[in-house]
């Protein structure tokens, strides 16, 4: 069970990176809950959105791959207890050096985003 849990995590976050990179709203709305909310600093300035005004953002952008950026994107650690966890992303892109924690929940089955934190770290 714990295996399974832990790659049904990854396609998340995979389709996550690959929301935020691409710049595909459908694939990113697909790993969240829609009352899920974002919090986070950019420079020392506070941020904080709801689902759709995040994806809002990242879809009126110019995305990553657009910009023609190396997909660095990356998993540091996941941690699952029963139908809760929690992981630790990296995402170095468009000038940021952004990493998130991510926290997840089983829902009907399947593994969303509920909450995100971040931070720019230079």
């Amino acid at each position: 069970m714990y295996k399974n849990n832990i790659k049904e995590i990854e396609q998340v976050i995979a389709n996550y990176f690959e929301g935020i990179f691409y710049g595909d709203p459908d694939k990113l709305e697909t790993c969240f809950t829609s009352n899920a909310i974002i919090y986070g600093d950019i420079n020392g300035v506070p941020y904080q959105k709801s689902t759709t005004e995040y994806i809002d953002g990242v879809k009126n952008r110019q995305s990553p791959n657009e910009l023609n950026e190396a997909f660095k994107m990356d998993t540091i650690g996941i941690d699952v207890i029963g139908n809760i966890a929690m992981a630790k992303v990296h995402l170095p892109m468009l000038g940021y050096n952004y990493y998130d924690y991510l926290s997840l929940t089983k829902i009907d089955s399947e593994w969303k985003i509920v909450n995100k934190i971040f931070s720019h770290v230079a």
